[in-house]
């Protein structure tokens, strides 16, 4: 529990004080005092509960004078807390001074039924342990002790230093019911997870807090970034996400001098996806095929490989390279997929390799709405796409800045380069693999479209490929090579 604010106005400390009334009792980062306000206990139990707050991954810890701690009972303080002095300083300032790091703890004193509060939200401690006075605490059960007694706490707390990510990001604070509902597109998330629409606000509200997207701050709530990149109404209501909407590009020919048409996104991904690929749908080449007699246009590139790719460049982004977002560029005779920030994995491991992403709560939350397919089958299933379709195979691209992803369109083999052709080896290979089947001679002719009487053209880019180190003999012993088998090179 934390609200996660510069301040609170006085409603919202009441509220926080029944929140935690109505825990179980105190515990490593809740203390409840009536009066005690001795200046070096009070130090001891700011170091402590700071530190508690770190080992029980809370973003703040909180001391609380005016309640007995047994009973839990509100009989209110003598005097508050900013009332308080050590010799002729003020005990606030005294406090300060002595803690290493210099937290900035603040204090609000109240009343509460006409009973006299004083409440610390002390923030968790980070990259180290707090001290006071040269020396760190903890609490053990009711008690408030020495941290080096207890070695073992003391290595969780360096090693368990809170990280905020994107997602649990605040994108807009303070927000009232209303405008929750003005600012987000509630029902999508019920549309998406094939659950009814709640009748009322207050349970959309609190199914929302449920799933973290947004947080309670007294009467009113804050927006993470990642309730607001999946169900912004309008991205530009959020300074720092209108950027990463995505953004498409359709050019005349195969290079970027002359634009035809522009499409950008303004809704969060969640509302415009399927927006997106629609728009994708009007502006892609066709194909005419003759089906029972019938003539039907086809998309050039299979509608699977594009939604994972999509997906995949959303979910897989960088936030922090600020000024960009996730781009899909149309040319003559292939398509463009970029997201800023570099692959966390090796382009050539795509395919067999877990997916590992910067944005764990965001790649959950898609599959959940079933915007891409489930762990480890996306890259699986574009490659398969492509060699179904009969094209090219896709390019993926490390690059220090973005990852880029090329889909090419219909190619006959004597028009591949001999990059293009290895390349479409090596993935049919690793596709054979991953499926627990081995590549042939005649699972690559099957793949790229060569005559049986031209086996020694299929030999020869599978030569190639060897040469290249991305695959190898499945039994490097057997001297047959009419019935040889390959695997990948990591295999």
């Amino acid at each position: 529990m934390c609200f996660l604010c510069d301040s609170m106005n006085l409603s919202e400390l009441k509220l926080l004080v029944n929140q935690l009334l109505a825990l179980p009792g105190e515990n490593e980062w809740i203390e409840f005092k009536e009066n005690n306000m001795n200046p070096e206990e009070v130090g001891k139990r700011i170091s402590a509960l700071s530190n508690g707050a770190c080992l029980s991954n809370q973003a703040y810890a909180y001391l609380i004078f005016g309640i007995e701690d047994e009973t839990k009972k509100m009989v209110g303080t003598k005097s508050h807390f900013r009332q308080q002095k050590k010799g002729n300083e003020d005990l606030e300032h005294w406090l300060a001074q002595r803690l290493n790091p210099r937290i900035d703890f603040r204090v609000y004193d109240f009343e509460y039924n006409d009973l006299k509060m004083s409440l610390l939200q002390i923030p968790s401690a980070t990259n180290q342990p707090v001290r006071f006075s040269h020396e760190a605490y903890i609490r053990v059960g009711s008690y408030t002790r020495l941290l080096k007694d207890f070695p073992e706490k003391e290595r969780k707390i360096w090693l368990n230093t809170p990280q905020e990510v994107f997602e649990t990001q605040i994108a807009k604070s303070n927000i009232t019911k209303q405008a929750l509902m003005d600012l987000l597109d509630v029902a999508a998330y019920y549309n998406l997870t094939r659950q009814p629409l709640p009748p009322d606000t207050d349970t959309i509200i609190r199914k929302f807090v449920e799933e973290k997207l947004i947080i309670q701050k007294g009467i009113n709530h804050d927006i993470t970034n990642l309730c607001a990149i999946l169900f912004a109404r309008d991205l530009h209501d959020f300074d720092d996400l209108y950027r990463k909407a995505a953004r498409v590009v359709v050019y005349k020919n195969n290079s970027r001098i002359e634009t035809e048409r522009e499409y950008t996104g303004t809704k969060g991904y969640a509302l415009a996806f399927t927006d997106l690929i629609e728009f994708l749908d009007i502006v892609l080449p066709k194909n005419e095929i003759i089906e029972k007699s019938l003539r039907k246009n086809v998309n050039m590139y299979p509608e699977i490989a594009l939604r994972e790719l999509i997906a995949n460049a959303l979910i897989h982004q960088d936030f922090s390279v600020k000024g960009t977002g996730p781009m899909i560029e149309i040319f003559e005779h292939r398509i463009e997929i970029t997201n800023p920030g570099k692959p966390l994995i090796d382009v050539l491991r795509f395919i067999d390799h877990n997916p590992v992403s910067r944005n764990e709560k965001l790649a959950y939350l898609m599959r959940r709405l079933n915007i891409c397919e489930e762990r480890g089958s996306g890259i699986d299933k574009v490659v398969n796409a492509c060699e179904y379709y009969q094209l090219p195979a896709p390019e993926f691209i490390k690059a220090e800045s973005f990852t880029r992803v090329k889909l090419f369109a219909t190619q006959n083999l004597r028009n591949m380069d001999k990059a293009d052709k290895i390349r479409a080896c090596y993935q049919h290979c690793a596709l054979r693999y991953v499926s627990g089947e081995k590549m042939t001679n005649r699972t690559l002719r099957l793949r790229l479209n060569i005559e049986e009487k031209n086996y020694s053209t299929a030999s020869r880019i599978i030569s190639e490929t060897i040469n290249t180190e991305l695959i190898k003999d499945a039994d490097p012993d057997s001297k047959s090579k009419k019935n040889a088998k390959y695997i990948p090179f990591w295999a």
